[in-house]
């Protein structure tokens, strides 16, 4: 297989460098290997060869064989258009040409069989076929199949007439250039034989050309579990060997530090799911290996003041602390929140952000390599090359996604041995992505939030009853409360017809001319940002106006309404974490979804389970099932590799667990990688890995 990924694209019959360029600007595909493994996005039955004379307006696709009767050029400019009339002897129709006018003019010649497919627009009495797919039917790559494969393209490709059709044909050479060679097994035959599966060159070919549903399933089965077999596989051995490799700081003492906050400082008790949490930190930080957990939990579920006592225990034991946030807002935050629970301890707490500069920064670098600092708070400011601990035993990472691995990787740096880490996120992630995203971390979950917080209460409405809406804020803003209004937009945009920011504030202003107002968005500089939100943190505006930057990072418990305009451009995790800025006091809040009457069908479903619920998990999997892994905020910044070309994580997450197990019985039996019979499966994972660089070991 390594062979295929050696040969480039250009050489294979029908690409060359104009196409080859093309490819692998696009599709990223540069080899042959490459082009094997992009897979159809869906299959058209091509069995039956339909008449004119059959076609009705019900039709979603069809196949004739017949003649081209004549071309004739259609308008001018922009509406210029290439007309073929074509008949197969029981009836004409047009086949339409918008684009490559100049191309099929060339390539297609009147009075030749042809087979024709694609979708027929009936008006009247007339049949049109817009830029269908033609093929001279002694060279038809279709006639003889049950199913045809459709390949995703983009419009630049399109525009050069390198279309599905096209890749199918791309297709077709490669399997012939191929037909002589051996596609090596990448799985034991103990495996195949096993669970059933079909030999990897079969599938290869069966999932772009198969005969039959039933050849197809085959097919695509065998190539999920071989990809999530062997992200589990790869998985399961890095944090193996990074357990052998890094050995841990034992921090076995739980001594003054933590026993005076926890005896004098707790601001209330904690909940069961807290206290699980610790424990299974502790039992980690004794263990001898380096922590590497995941701590998931919703928002308001007590994770700062988990972080918080962990880090404590780090002190007890003679180490420092750091704790990193994507974002100044989040990071000051961080900083107030522990500097308040630790108030009248002897704890030194500093913020490091990219705005302390000067004397003060000095000071606390100087002090951080004496020992005398104990927990640094800040940005990426603190992985700069400047910063060193005298003995930095605990890194917390805060919405950890929001950082590159690289980024985060330097923190290790920061000490010989490598520091406990805890990552800590507010989107609950769907066990099925965990586990392949983060599958080399221990996961905790806090699964409980603190007594006397109420659940935010979540309404849909539509845009033509803005005025009871504004009543409503206007009677909680005069009992004290605070509101946000979130637009999805700063400015308007002429080819969306949504609320944006900019207009809406100047809205918002004329309806509640008695109240202050502030704005913010991402455009804004720091300072302007940070000065707004302060300003409503100190209740001197009643209204926020705001984009999507507050998603993460304000916590201001006197705001009890969150309004979400054209909620249905939003995602559901991004409604439910949008919806986690409410609800943080111990009054009742609300999160009101406004949205237009044309919702589509995944649009309303996304809209009735907020409505329905406020489980962060429950949401995470609806949104993993309606959306796919692909969109789903930080799937990019994972420390694990994570680019399935065929499994779907939210379809296939049964698939997901089995092969998981398959994975850690074979680590289990060879965990040398000593058998024989397992040496196919250890060399392609080695294959795998040089494409890969090893970031697990910061995730």
């Amino acid at each position: 297989m390594m062979e295929l990924a050696e040969r480039d694209i250009q050489f294979l019959q029908g690409v060359g460098p104009q196409r080859a360029s093309l490819l692998e600007k696009e599709l990223n595909i540069r080899s042959f290997k490459d082009l094997l493994y992009y897979f159809p996005y869906k299959y058209v039955d091509r069995s039956r060869i339909y008449t004119i004379a059959e076609i009705d307006g019900n039709m979603p696709y069809i196949q004739l064989r017949g003649q081209v009767l004549s071309f004739e050029t259609q308008g001018e400019g922009a509406k210029r258009r290439l007309v073929g009339h074509f008949s197969d002897g029981t009836g004409v129709i047009d086949l339409v040409w918008f684009q490559g006018l100049k191309f099929v003019a060339n390539r297609y010649k009147a009075h030749e069989d042809y087979v024709v497919f694609g979708k027929p627009t009936v008006f009247g009495q007339r049949v049109t076929i817009v830029h269908p797919d033609i093929d001279r039917a002694d060279e038809s790559v279709s006639t003889s199949l049950g199913l045809r494969p459709y390949y995703s393209t983009t419009e630049r490709m399109k525009r050069h007439v390198l279309t599905s059709n096209a890749i199918e044909k791309l297709m077709v050479n490669l399997f012939r250039t191929l037909q002589n060679e051996t596609i090596e097994e990448t799985l034991s035959p103990a495996l195949v034989t096993a669970h059933h599966l079909m030999p990897l060159a079969d599938a290869l070919y069966a999932i772009h050309f198969p005969k039959n549903p039933e050849l197809l399933r085959k097919a695509q089965y065998r190539l999920k579990f071989e990809e999530l077999f062997y992200v589990q596989l790869n998985i399961l051995r890095y944090t193996k060997e990074r357990r052998l490799k890094y050995r841990g700081f034992v921090f076995n003492r739980i001594g003054e530090v933590f026993n005076t906050f926890y005896s004098q400082h707790l601001p209330f008790p904690l909940t069961g799911a807290q206290k699980r949490v610790i424990r299974e930190m502790r039992s980690d930080l004794c263990s001898g290996r380096q922590m590497n957990r995941l701590l998931q939990g919703d928002v308001g579920s007590g994770k700062t003041l988990v972080a918080l006592m962990t880090m404590l225990i780090a002190l007890d034991n003679g180490f420092q602390a750091c704790m990193m946030a994507p974002t100044e807002i989040l990071a000051t935050q961080h900083y107030e929140t522990v500097r308040r629970f630790l108030e009248g301890m002897e704890v030194r707490v500093e913020l490091l952000t990219g705005s302390i500069k000067g004397k003060r920064r000095e000071t606390i670098l100087r002090d951080l390599l004496t020992g005398d600092v104990h927990i640094l708070i800040g940005t990426h400011a603190v992985i700069e090359d400047t910063v060193n601990f005298s003995a930095l035993g605990l890194v917390v990472i805060d919405e950890q996604h929001r950082f590159g691995v690289a980024q985060r990787a330097k923190l290790w740096a920061k000490n010989a041995c490598p520091p406990h880490v805890l990552v800590m996120t507010a989107t609950p992630i769907p066990r099925t992505l965990a586990m392949t995203l983060y599958g080399d971390l221990d996961v905790s979950v806090i699964d409980e939030l603190p007594p006397g917080r109420k659940p935010v209460k979540t309404v849909h409405q539509f845009d033509n009853r803005r005025p009871s809406l504004y009543a409503f804020l206007q009677a909680q803003i005069q009992e004290g409360r605070q509101v946000y209004i979130v637009y999805p937009l700063i400015q308007e945009s002429e080819k969306m017809d949504i609320k944006n920011l900019e207009e809406g504030y100047q809205h918002i202003c004329e309806a509640f001319p008695e109240y202050r107002i502030s704005k913010v968005h991402g455009k804004m500089k720091p300072a302007e940002k940070e000065e707004e939100m302060q300003r409503f943190l100190r209740n001197e505006t009643q209204i926020m106006v705001a984009t999507t930057v507050i998603e993460v990072g304000v916590n201001v418990p006197n705001a009890s309404v969150m309004v979400i305009e054209n909620a249905e451009r939003f995602g559901l995790s991004q409604l439910h974490q949008l919806r986690g800025r409410v609800g943080r006091g111990a009054d009742q809040s609300y999160c009101v979804l406004v949205t237009g009457y044309k919702l589509t069908e995944d649009t309303r479903r996304r809209l009735e389970i907020m409505v329905q619920t406020n489980d962060g998990f429950e949401i995470a999997e609806a949104d993993l099932k309606l959306r796919g892994p692909g969109d789903l905020e930080g799937t990019q910044q994972s420390g694990i590799a994570f680019d399935l070309k065929i499994a779907d994580i939210a379809r296939d997450g049964q698939l997901l667990q089995y092969v998981r197990g398959i994975a850690e019985r074979l680590l289990d039996e060879d965990p040398n990688a000593e058998r024989p019979e397992n040496a196919v499966v250890w060399k392609h994972l080695q294959e795998m890995r040089k494409e890969q660089v090893n970031w697990s070991v910061i995730s």
